[in-house]
């Protein structure tokens, strides 16, 4: 069966100290797909050309990430490189004429052991981590995602980390419930990727309710549409929506 790429939100560091739906969901998503390696397109990593990393034996862990509890920075996630998966990303790559560089020395940033812990505890699982240019457009970070689209052919789950609305700005740490432009903005975004809307997912910034206010930075919406581009499906399904402080987005899609 093939595993299908996801966009997942990484949501705040902390998230790993939790027990919620998010959580639970991400846990029984791992359950559920144990893919031979995981390529993930990572918020926190910014490159102006593509870098992939290239990591012989474990990650070294980046805590990418300020004034959270203690415990948060003695987290550990031993997540495996595989230099010889990195090179045939690469090539991937370069054969649809997208430049790529290897990696050997960067650690894991939270975009990517945030997720991986809570969904593959044991870490046994091997990681390449790839960057993102938030400064591309969006066609561009899609056909990024299709070059690597016969991944999935060989058991490997394409992750694409990051966030739909963050803006750090409007965080509310007593907010009960989301903000009425951040679940506008969402159910935009939602409705155009159901049902591939894609010319205007590509303009999302002009089209869509609130962008500006979602996404004042790209980098975290990037990662979206690169697990757009890899999809191995025209009937991409929504996994799971909540929020967390008001505007911050969890959202799980499959393509």
């Amino acid at each position: 069966m093939m595993i299908h790429p996801m966009f997942l939100c990484h949501g705040a560091p902390d998230l790993v100290l939790e027990e919620n739906d998010f959580t639970r969901f991400l846990k029984e998503i791992g359950k559920q797909r144990q893919p031979k390696a995981i390529v993930l397109f990572t918020a926190h990593w910014e490159t102006e050309v593509t870098a992939i990393s290239s990591i012989e034996g474990t990650y070294d862990m980046i805590y990418d990430f300020y004034g959270f509890p203690k415990e948060l920075y003695r987290k550990q996630y031993p997540a495996k490189g595989s230099p010889k998966l990195a090179k045939k990303v690469k090539q991937l790559l370069e054969d649809k004429n997208i430049p790529a560089n290897l990696d050997e020395k960067r650690g894991a940033d939270h975009g990517t052991w945030s997720l991986l812990s809570i969904m593959y505890p044991e870490a046994e699982i091997p990681v390449v981590q790839i960057s993102v240019n938030p400064f591309r457009p969006m066609e561009e970070q899609f056909r990024l995602g299709e070059a690597l689209k016969s991944l999935a052919e060989e058991d490997i789950l394409i992750i694409g980390s990051g966030s739909t609305v963050h803006n750090l700005r409007t965080i509310n740490a007593n907010a009960i419930k989301p903000e009425s432009w951040a679940v506008e903005f969402d159910d935009w975004l939602i409705e155009k990727i159901t049902h591939v809307s894609r010319k205007e997912l590509f303009d999302y910034q002009a089209l869509a309710p609130h962008a500006r206010l979602a996404v004042p930075r790209e980098e975290h919406i990037v990662p979206l549409f690169i697990a757009m581009g890899s999809g191995q499906t025209e009937a991409p399904k929504l996994l799971y929506r909540s929020y967390a402080y008001g505007t911050l987005t969890y959202l799980g899609v499959e393509f």
